[in-house]
């Protein structure tokens, strides 16, 4: 990691969230060449090479809290801690509409923070009651005009709970809607050498306003490559 400039751009972190009100964003996702990180909806697929894959936990420990979304959850059922790096683990965010995550999910099963599930009001109390006594904490997080969890509202609660920087991970639904919603500062892309024409990263346009990235660096890991930059100031 000490190619990728995490620790100068994360340095930003705090000073980010006091003069915005909410955390500063890292989008990392790893990706065949032909943009695809999965074979479809619901199906996981490992892409990341071994040294690829330990930059990702150090980037985890890198971060205060680490988002994906519920499809994620319920396909990979992902630890979303950090095991391949030294440093803590950074405190799982959950994007759960409907509040579906098992009980039996591993992000419970490892005594760390508790995790932060998401969720359209209005909740039902029995579900905020098995969810909590499985040690997550519940948030109500309204909508926004397209129906879905308003991402700018809890990005906004997460900086005032005090979590600076956030990592946000997946799946592609997940990706398209924090790029959509212009609330991403930094890309720290992987890219295989892989063609397999599945279920792409971004899933929906990004005109008329595409992002570009400033400040691009590009290094290898074995047979990956690592991409990286800023979202620029005046697009994102």
């Amino acid at each position: 990691m000490e190619m990728v400039p995490i620790a100068s751009w994360l340095a930003e972190a705090e000073a980010h969230r006091r003069k915005y009100g909410r955390p500063l964003v890292t989008l990392s996702y790893a990706q065949s060449l032909d943009g695809s990180i999965s074979t479809r909806r619901g199906e996981p697929l490992a892409i990341s090479g071994p040294a690829s894959l330990a930059l990702t936990h150090r980037l985890r420990a890198a971060h205060q809290a680490l988002l994906v979304g519920i499809g994620t959850v319920l396909a990979d059922n992902p630890r979303l801690n950090v095991r391949l790096a030294e440093g803590e683990s950074p405190r799982p965010v959950i994007l759960d509409s409907h509040l579906r995550c098992p009980l039996e999910a591993r992000l419970f099963q490892s005594g760390r923070q508790a995790p932060i599930l998401a969720a359209a009001p209005p909740v039902s109390p029995a579900q905020r009651s098995r969810l909590q006594a499985a040690g997550a904490e519940i948030w109500e997080i309204p909508r926004d005009s397209s129906g879905r969890l308003s991402l700018a509202a809890l990005l906004t609660a997460l900086g005032q709970a005090g979590i600076s920087s956030l990592m946000v991970e997946g799946g592609a639904r997940v990706i398209t809607s924090f790029l959509q919603a212009h609330l991403v500062d930094q890309v720290i892309l992987t890219v295989a050498p892989l063609f397999i024409g599945g279920l792409n990263a971004v899933e929906e346009t990004l005109l008329p306003t595409p992002l570009r990235l400033e400040d691009v660096g590009i290094t290898r890991m074995d047979e990956d490559i690592i991409l990286w930059g800023k979202i620029c100031a005046e697009e994102g």
